[in-house]
């Protein structure tokens, strides 16, 4: 059977973009010198800035950012697929995109896709955080082909919703990547199981390219980059929060098998739902 290399890189971004374009560079050599032909970044590579007016301040307009125009050079040097798992791109009204790009081997943008689901929320005893006051949530699923593969594109929080990786699956898509700045406590609750249980019900495989560590804006992320098969095995973890990088061996004809195995998708029904009871 045929196999591939990818790779995920964990980083520990800060908000300057420079400093984290240094500071991926040499990850990303390790990870084309250990034969990797797709490579995966975190959520927020590029800054993650403390607030909307941090982020103002540092993010540049999409077609004239000197972060991704040295991507696409470094894409086409080494001949491979970079996928900057997201930077905040300025909109017209104040907020910004959460944009995830991914890079061709002739270093030209293949595809570009908007964090769809935003994390809005009001917990008892604690500050409400709403992730659309600063990002305006984007509007359609995207998949792109990488070599012998179909890729779903996906950011963090959009792990917590099914429906988009099965439209994905549905639309192609063998392996879905899913770049995260995961908290600690959700990341210790939640991050195998959600990952583990989208590559399971899609019969697909997941790479997870996390931030990692205590942030200068006070965050602190889950790390634990990973790699899962669609039978839902782990192939390879960072088991830290440390900056580094994850390389595995993945085999397309292990999708067919999984979901010959277990024809979820196939299977599938649309059904009405019942009527919401009176409160």
């Amino acid at each position: 059977m045929a196999r591939v290399k990818i790779a995920a890189i964990q980083m520990r971004s800060g908000a300057d973009p420079s400093a984290n374009m240094a500071a991926l560079e040499p990850l990303l050599a390790e990870a084309t010198q250990a034969g990797a032909r797709y490579v995966l970044t975190p959520e927020v590579t590029m800054a993650f800035g403390e607030n909307r007016a941090g982020l103002a301040a540092v993010a540049s307009p999409f077609e004239d950012d000197p972060q991704l125009a040295r991507v696409g050079e470094l894409a086409r040097h080494h001949g491979i697929h970079i996928h900057i798992g997201s930077l905040a791109v300025p909109l017209d009204d104040g907020r910004f995109a959460n944009r995830s790009v991914l890079f061709g081997p002739d270093g030209q943008i293949a595809a570009q896709y908007d964090k769809i689901h935003l994390f809005d929320a009001t917990i008892a005893g604690l500050n409400a955080y709403r992730e659309s006051d600063t990002y305006r949530g984007g509007e359609t699923a995207v998949t792109a082909p990488v070599g012998d593969f179909t890729l779903g594109m996906a950011i963090c929080y959009d792990m917590r919703f099914p429906k988009l990786f099965n439209a994905l699956a549905n639309a192609g898509a063998s392996l879905m990547a899913v770049p995260a700045a995961f908290t600690v406590p959700t990341g210790q609750a939640h991050w195998h199981v959600l990952l583990r249980a989208r590559a399971i019900e899609t019969g697909s495989y997941v790479i997870a390219a996390a931030q990692g560590g205590q942030h200068a804006n006070g965050r602190a992320t889950y790390g634990h980059s990973i790699i899962i098969d669609p039978w839902g095995r782990v192939v390879g973890e960072l088991d830290h929060d440390q900056p580094g990088v994850l390389v595995a061996e993945i085999t397309p004809e292990l999708v067919a098998d999984a979901r010959g195995r277990i024809p979820a998708l196939a299977n599938e029904k649309t059904f009405a739902t019942p009527a919401a009871l009176p409160r």
